[in-house]
């Protein structure tokens, strides 16, 4: 359980771990997912402050662990995001080694802020891009970040943190080239905001609620594994019926 509480104090202090996907390579600030969640939440009885996105381009799980984690004692966060896994992808890490790393952050993530204050994000699949092409064999890699995903959810869901799958919405940057950043490979201001659109409801109940009322992982099936299921069908529609 976190021990921290809904108050009259002010915001929850939030720090956004992890890499590329978080710093928001390739887009301005605002249009950051950690920058539109904290936007999206100003009129919410409890909001978040982002007092350190500290996450970095081309990070690994690794270097979350060696230069991120350190980095919390002195910003004291009472809310935290984590994606990573790409770059191990990228990289060629050994799915184990992937597995040990991720189990060290998680574990220490929830030891500082409570399994109610985490909020996990999946990878999303890079492969579907005009770029993705130039960072290995696409099908293998598209294949290792299903594998990273599945990895990181399970490890979640066994400390009962809350999971959000945005890997699905990725896919649709395969047809639509508006939720694809300038650069060719990362997403768009556009696509995160689908993002922020799908976990609004959950980072509110756990903001709320905490653990007692923590919402199921997003986007995946009632055994954990990652699937576009129900909600993938229902968010979908509702994109394209804006």
């Amino acid at each position: 359980m976190s021990n921290v509480e809904p108050s009259a104090n002010g915001p929850l202090r939030y720090v956004a771990l992890g890499d590329s996907y978080t710093i928001g390579t390739s887009v301005e600030p605002a249009e950051r997912w950690p920058n539109l969640l904290v936007a999206a939440l100003d009129d919410a009885p409890l909001s978040l402050e982002l007092v350190g996105n500290i996450a970095v381009n081309g990070y690994t799980s690794r270097d979350v662990i060696d230069l991120e984690l350190p980095q919390l004692a002195e910003l004291r966060p009472d809310f935290v995001t984590l994606l990573i896994g790409v770059n191990d992808v990228v990289r060629g890490v050994p799915h184990e080694a992937y597995r040990r790393n991720a189990e060290a952050i998680l574990d220490e993530l929830v030891a500082r802020v409570g399994a109610d204050r985490v909020l996990i994000m999946t990878t999303p699949d890079y492969t579907v891009t005009p770029a993705g092409g130039g960072y290995g064999d696409p099908a293998r890699q598209a294949a290792g970040i299903r594998a990273n995903n599945e990895i990181l959810t399970s490890l979640a869901g066994e400390r009962g943190v809350c999971v959000a799958d945005i890997h699905g919405i990725s896919l649709w940057a395969a047809t639509d080239r508006s939720l694809v950043a300038s650069d060719g490979l990362h997403p768009s201001g556009k696509q995160y905001a689908l993002w922020v659109e799908r976990v609004l409801p959950a980072v509110e109940q756990l903001l709320g609620e905490g653990q007692a009322n923590r919402p199921q992982s997003i986007g995946t099936g009632e055994d954990g594994e990652l699937d576009a299921g129900e909600t993938e069908t229902w968010f979908r529609e509702r994109w394209r019926d804006r």
